[in-house]
């Protein structure tokens, strides 16, 4: 199965220009290395309806089987986007969430803040990543080993998992 994948970058600072998105960067790299292609990119500020509209656009209307965000999963005021994201998945998968909450706690307490959440959206896996390119290489080097099988799985694979 190819998989395609989309990146959305969550940021006020850089959907104005005033910061360069290096975030994107680490992820497109990682995802080349497990042979998934990133069809699509894009960066967008810190509000739930752009987010959503970009969720719902990247899984109903481009229908790729990933889709990951980098940037606003943590307490500040406009880390909006696990809010906008759970308003768009049909159902969470937590695992992959605490999976990326329990690794970052060995390397920063700021782990235990992360807001970041992992869901389905009919065919679409969409994963939220932390906006640091530090943090969203650590967090994504967790969920890579699941990553294929899950996306075989949420479209439709039958086979029994490996016990």
């Amino acid at each position: 199965m190819e998989i395609q994948a989309g990146v959305i970058t969550i940021s006020d600072k850089g959907s104005r220009g005033e910061r360069k998105d290096t975030s994107s960067g680490e992820i497109l790299s990682m995802l080349k290395e497990m042979g998934i292609g990133v069809a699509y990119s894009m960066i967008i500020p810190d509000e739930i309806p752009q987010i959503k509209n970009a969720l719902i656009e990247y899984a109903d209307g481009k229908n790729l089987a990933l889709i990951l965000t980098t940037g606003g999963t943590g307490v500040s005021p406009r880390d909006v986007t696990p809010d906008a994201t759970l308003k768009v998945i049909d159902r969470e998968i937590p695992g992959m969430a605490e999976a990326m909450r329990h690794a970052s706690m060995a390397v920063t307490p700021h782990a235990m803040i992360s807001r970041a959440v992992a869901g389905i959206r009919g065919r679409s896996l969409i994963v939220n990543l932390p906006g640091s390119p530090k943090g969203a290489r650590e967090n994504l080097a967790v969920i890579l080993p699941a990553l294929k099988h899950a996306i075989e799985k949420i479209n439709g694979d039958d086979s029994d998992c490996a016990s």
